[in-house]
C-alpha cells in the first residue's frame, strides 16, 4: 500500500515541546539543524548529539505558537527531554513532552485529503501548510504529515477515512525506507554520527550554523574526513522485518559492517535502510544477522550524496 493513497496514525512517535523567549536560541546550540532556516512555512529534519558527535535522537522540527516542537521515536523523549534540560537551566526556554496534546497522521498520495481541511501544501519537502489548528508537513515527494491538537484529532480522523483506505504504520515506514530517510530509534540511540545516516543529504545537518554539541566532529568529517559508513537503502527475501541495531555480515571482513536502522515488510520482500562499511556495500556480498544469514541485495536511494552541496546548507 506504500504507493497508494492511505492514512495511518504515527504511533511510534512522541513531541518534545521547547517554549519561550529563548527557546530558538537555546536549540540553535544544540541541535544539527538551523533553527534560522524555520519558518511558518518551513519545517526541518535534524538531531541531537553527544559530545563525540554520535546522535541521542533524530527528529522532525517544526515552529507551533512560542516555540517548536520535534517528533522522535517515543522511547527516545525521556532521555532526551532529560539531557537537554540540563544546558537549559539559564535559558528562558520550557522543555516538556506534549505527546497527549497532539495526534499525528501519515499521508500518502493525499493531497486532496489536505486540501479538503484547507490545507494547500507545496509539493517541495520540508514545506508546511497550516489552518488555525492544523499543520500539514511535506515530508518526501508525495508523502506528508497532519499534525492535529487532541481535542481536534477525531474530527481529523473521521474526515480522514470518509476520503482515504487506513494503512499501516508498516506501509508508512514503508515509503519512508523508500525515501532513504534514516530515524536513530532506542536500540541505535549514540551508535551513528549524522552523516551515517545521511542527514547532510537530506537538509538535517547545517556547516553554516556555528557550533553546536558535536559539531566539531560533523564537521570535521565532512570537510576532511572519508566516510566508511553510510546509509544504503537494502531489500532481503525473509517473512519478518529485522529490527533496528541488528548487526549485518560479510565475509570479507571478520566483524560486523554494520546495523539496520529500519525495516519494513513490501509485497515480496522486507525492504531496509543500513548503515554499512562502504567497502563490503560495494563488495555486495551483505548478511544479516551472521555470516550464514540472510543475503541482502542493494537498492537505489533517491538522492545523491554531494559534499559540495551539502555544505551550502
Amino acid at each position: 500500500m506504500a504507493d497508494s493513497a492511505f492514512f495511518c496514525p504515527l504511533s511510534h512517535e512522541g513531541v518534545l515541546a521547547v517554549r519561550g523567549a529563548d527557546a530558538a536560541k537555546f536549540l540553535q546550540g544544540q541541535l544539527t539543524c538551523n533553527l534560522n532556516y524555520l519558518s511558518d512555512t518551513q519545517a526541518s529534519l535534524g538531531a541531537r548529539c553527544t559530545q563525540k558527535g554520535r546522535m541521542q535522537s533524530s527528529f522532525r522540527i517544526v515552529l507551533q505558537g512560542d516555540g517548536v516542537l520535534m517528533a522522535m521515536a517515543t522511547e527516545l523523549l525521556e532521555p532526551q527531554l532529560a539531557d537537554l534540560k540540563k544546558y537549559a537551566v539559564f535559558s528562558k526556554s520550557k522543555l516538556t513532552d506534549e505527546s497527549a496534546a497532539w495526534v499525528r497522521f501519515g499521508l500518502s498520495n493525499a493531497d486532496g485529503a489536505l486540501s479538503s481541511l484547507g490545507l494547500e501544501l507545496p509539493a517541495d519537502t520540508d514545506n508546511v501548510a497550516r489552518t488555525d489548528a492544523l499543520i500539514a508537513i511535506r515530508v518526501s515527494p508525495a508523502r506528508a504529515e497532519l499534525w492535529a491538537p487532541a481535542e481536534h484529532a477525531q474530527a481529523v480522523r473521521n474526515h480522514l477515512a470518509a476520503q482515504l483506505d487506513e494503512g499501516s504504520l508498516n506501509d508508512w515506514l514503508l515509503g519512508q525506507i523508500r525515501a532513504g530517510i534514516g530515524q536513530v530509534m532506542p536500540q541505535t540511540r549514540e551508535l551513528f554520527i549524522p552523516q551515517m545516516l545521511n542527514l547532510q543529504a537530506v537538509g538535517g545537518v547545517s556547516f553554516k550554523k556555528g557550533c553546536y554539541t558535536g559539531q566539531e566532529i560533523v564537521a570535521r568529517m565532512q570537510y576532511l574526513g572519508k566516510l566508511k559508513r553510510r546509509l544504503y537503502r537494502l531489500s532481503l527475501d525473509t517473512p519478518n522485518a529485522p529490527e533496528p541495531g541488528t548487526a549485518l555480515f560479510s565475509p570479507s571482513h571478520g566483524s560486523s559492517i554494520g546495523e539496520v536502522v529500519i525495516a519494513a515488510k513490501a509485497d515480496l520482500a522486507i525492504e531496509l535502510l543500513a548503515v554499512l562499511q562502504a567497502e563490503a556495500a560495494d563488495n555486495g556480498d551483505v548478511h544479516l544477522g551472521s555470516l550464514e544469514g540472510p543475503t541482502l541485495q542493494l537498492l537505489d536511494l533517491p538522492y545523491q550524496l554531494d559534499r559540495d552541496r551539502e555544505i551550502q546548507r
